[in-house]
């Protein structure tokens, strides 16, 4: 992987990439934590087997290769095995990732605040007990923002998804936005529009189905439903891995941070954010296209 980044940290690896033989119709879902990448596998699943009843068993079916917790040579033999058109996740950003010149790469984005405070109800909700010193359950010195903004893109602070991850996240796959294979999408555009966020992702993978079915699709993938059926939904759903499957679709609701961080806080946020970001890409990272 000499012509990619590397991301190492305590959950993922992308050098299990190395792994993977990239198929030209495969659909790589890359995002930060938090930001829709569920939200965004189930409307792939449900598209691409036309079948509103679909099982769609994330983390099985749909792998998350860069995490640590299967064997890389047992995934990547699930993967090669696979004789239908394969769906595959990571939280590494684009510049991490082999870049193939025809599979499809979806990257979803959201608010950094919203994604934040969803990530620390995620890892409370996690056995993932080495996070717990950056995002402190119990924190009267407010060190867990602190480290959100003070936090690298790289090394044991990717997988606490710090401000500079993010926005390493936004800037790799925007550099890349200009090829018709790579695709950046808004959780407050696919919150806004349901139905034309499908009809945006069926265009990309080149399949349609009548109205009324492209209908039952969005009612299956509204967070409502996601939530109510989080048995079926969530991923590793049923194996034990959440303290609750149901809590993994928390609120799915934007402006959650607002009233709870002090104006310093907001300020150094502020600044960090106008420091690398032009105000129009600010603007689209925060509210996305139609704000």
């Amino acid at each position: 992987m000499t012509d990619r980044k590397l991301y190492l940290g305590p959950l993922t690896d992308n050098r299990r990439w190395d792994m993977v033989k990239i198929r030209p119709d495969d659909v790589i879902v890359a995002s930060p934590p938090k930001c829709g990448t569920t939200w965004m596998q189930t409307i792939i699943a449900l598209l691409l087997s036309g079948d509103v009843e679909v099982e769609t068993e994330l983390s099985f079916k749909m792998p998350w290769v860069d995490i640590r917790v299967r064997e890389m040579d047992e995934v990547a033999e699930r993967l090669e095995a696979m004789t239908h058109r394969r769906c595959l996740k990571s939280h590494t950003p684009m510049d991490g990732l082999p870049l193939d010149n025809q599979a499809q790469y979806i990257c979803v984005f959201r608010h950094p605040l919203d994604a934040h405070f969803s990530y620390r109800d995620h890892l409370r909700n996690t056995p993932l007990l080495w996070f717990d010193l950056w995002y402190l359950e119990d924190d009267p010195e407010r060190v867990t923002f602190r480290r959100f903004l003070d936090g690298g893109a790289e090394g044991f602070d990717t997988d606490a998804m710090p401000l500079a991850h993010i926005l390493r996240h936004y800037k790799a796959a925007k550099a890349l936005a200009d090829r018709p294979n790579v695709t950046l999408f808004h959780y407050a555009d696919m919150k806004r529009d349901l139905p034309g966020t499908f009809a945006q992702v069926a265009a990309l993978l080149g399949v349609s189905y009548p109205a009324d079915m492209m209908a039952q699709f969005v009612q299956v993938a509204r967070f409502d439903n996601m939530k109510t059926n989080a048995d079926r939904y969530a991923p590793s759903a049923g194996k034990g891995f959440f303290k609750s499957d149901e809590a993994f679709f928390q609120s799915g609701s934007s402006g959650k941070w607002h009233g709870q961080l002090t104006d310093d806080e907001l300020a150094a946020y502020d600044a960090m954010m106008n420091a690398k970001l032009t105000s129009a890409e600010r603007k689209w990272l925060e509210f996305g296209a139609a704000s």
